[in-house]
């Protein structure tokens, strides 16, 4: 044992590493190196190399075992311990759950996840809870177009749902009706086949049944054996007020059926674009043109919203370009929490291309009154559309 290589330097630590950094360092050289993601000529060599990384993490993540190493090196563990007692106590599966957050509706951890997608389970835990999650019924995405106005009031919509549901002729069991699944002979029922290594054990799916424990030797006429046929289902969604390109609403159990549940379905909202507003946020923007002598006389104006037409004041002097909020009359939230936008309007004075012999008259008497010069080459006309700019 003493020409052992140091299990610092196995994991690629400097000695003295803390915990998160030493199931840091394991988690990444047991995903890179077990036998089971190498090339069947590299085998042997990944097989040893996993067996003394998981050697050295069962040490170094053992308080005892990890100061008796710290002081004595390998031989304080040699005196203490004898070899099958080192792996003792070392939890190789919990370490990889902190990336996975436990959330179920991710397969509960990144260990379950990464491992059970191989198709193996090293050191032979938690097989059967994980072949049950990975048998829940794929999750679905449908896309709904809606409009502005569908929106802001909300609206409920039909949608056409291709998934996968339970076969009606054989109720979900794979097997044609009066015939009945046996135990598979290889994996006696388990769905794992389990092989000893020295110290450590690797159960992997079994290859003969998919993992199911059990065999079909009459497979249903109508789904093949799979147990379940792909079917389209209209189903009606509630959109609620407020939702926003990209707003996404699960609807629990409307995905496809797997033997151990169905998935869940995921409604993304698509807005169309609207011929006279358009939106920032819960905000409503849209533009209005007025007069030439109401932007300088002030009055009112009729603006529709999406609520209906209201009487928006202008005041005298209002310039060309000026945005006025309409406070309440944009989108709902979301959430329901009764917060409302605003809708945003932009004024455009619209400058008149010719005039009559009257209004010419009343701008040159204005212009005069103003102080301005008229018999200049460049036209009264142009010159307002200068000063709105």
């Amino acid at each position: 044992m003493s020409s052992k290589k140091d299990y610092y330097e196995i994991l690629g630590l400097q000695k003295g590493a803390g915990v998160d950094e030493i199931k840091k360092a394991y988690r990444e050289a047991a995903m890179r190196c077990h036998p089971d993601r190498v090339p069947a000529d590299k085998k042997k060599e990944a097989e040893e190399n996993f067996k003394e990384i998981s050697e050295a993490y069962a040490v170094l993540s053992d308080p005892q075992k990890k100061q008796l190493y710290d002081q004595y090196g390998h031989s304080g563990i040699d005196q203490n311990y004898a070899y099958e007692d080192i792996f003792k106590g070392a939890d190789f599966s919990s370490i990889f759950r902190d990336m996975g957050g436990g959330d179920a509706a991710y397969g509960g951890n990144i260990f379950d996840n990464i491992f059970s997608d191989l198709g193996f389970d090293i050191f032979g835990g938690g097989g059967e809870s994980r072949r049950g999650r990975s048998r829940r019924g794929r999750d679905l995405e449908i896309a709904v177009a809606v409009t502005l106005e569908e929106a802001y009031n909300g609206v409920e919509k039909r949608i056409n749902v291709p998934r996968y549901e339970s076969c009606r002729t054989c109720s979900g069991s794979g097997a044609k009706p009066g015939t009945r699944k046996t135990v598979c002979p290889q994996c006696k029922g388990s769905g794992r086949v389990v092989t000893s290594n020295g110290f450590f054990q690797m159960a992997q799916t079994c290859h003969k049944c998919g993992g199911h424990g059990q065999i079909i030797q009459t497979p249903c006429p109508d789904c093949g054996g799979e147990g379940r046929v792909k079917i389209t289902r209209h189903i009606t969604v509630k959109i609620p007020p407020g939702v926003d390109n990209g707003s996404t609403l699960r609807i629990k159990g409307e995905g496809e059926v797997g033997q151990s549940g169905s998935g869940d379905l995921y409604v993304v909202t698509e807005m169309l674009p609207h011929s006279r507003f358009s939106r920032r946020g819960s905000d409503i923007l849209s533009e209005i043109g007025i007069s030439l002598p109401k932007a300088v006389l002030g009055g009112e104006a009729q603006i529709d919203t999406l609520s209906g037409k209201v009487e928006m004041k202008i005041p005298a002097g209002t310039q060309s370009g000026r945005i006025f909020r309409l406070k309440g009359k944009g989108m709902p939230d979301v959430h329901g929490r009764g917060i409302t936008g605003d809708h945003m309007v932009k004024v455009d004075v619209e400058i008149p291309r010719s005039l009559n012999s009257e209004q010419r008259r009343a701008m040159e008497e204005f212009a005069r009154a103003s102080g301005e010069s008229c018999d200049s080459r460049e036209s009264l006309v142009d010159k307002l559309k200068k000063s709105f700019k």
